[in-house]
């Protein structure tokens, strides 16, 4: 049955039922986070200034750019991921790989896919250990990647 998406019967999809897949590296485990941000393009701009015009100035779009993707977790003690991640800063052997980040419908079907191209780690980082504090320890993995396309 078709969903209804006349006025009033739409609903937007939220935004906590989602994958991450990383190609060719990790396992079913590595797929869970518990928040994506970085799903960001924008265009750098360049400022034309025209003669006699001194109302305004022409801006005009030059290249897109991204921003670092970052992925949190519950840390996991046995993860291809970070072990990916720990062989280009230890080893500096980068191999870049593609990323698919799912957003979710009900019948866990994905609803909009991101294609992340050639991804890298630039930063990983555990969160602090407090004895005072009943907290998850968390992973906060930051990368770099080219571009991103959506489905």
């Amino acid at each position: 049955m078709a969903a209804d998406t006349s006025a009033g019967g739409y609903y937007p999809p939220v935004g906590f039922h989602f994958k991450v897949e990383f190609i060719g590296v990790g396992n079913d485990n590595d797929t869970r986070f518990q928040s994506v941000s970085g799903l960001t393009v924008e265009y750098d701009t360049e400022s034309f200034k025209e003669g006699g015009e001194n109302r305004y100035e022409h801006k005009l779009p030059v290249r897109t750019k991204y921003p670092d993707l970052s992925l949190k977790r519950g840390m996991l003690t046995d993860s291809d991921v970070i072990n990916w991640c720990i062989k280009a800063f230890r080893d500096r052997q980068f191999d870049p790989v593609q990323i698919s980040i799912m957003l979710l419908n009900e019948q866990h079907q994905p609803l909009k896919t991101w294609n992340v191209f050639n991804a890298w780690p630039k930063k990983w980082s555990v969160s602090d250990f407090n004895a005072q504090e009943n907290t998850v320890v968390v992973e906060t993995l930051d990368l770099c990647y080219s571009y991103f396309t959506v489905q």
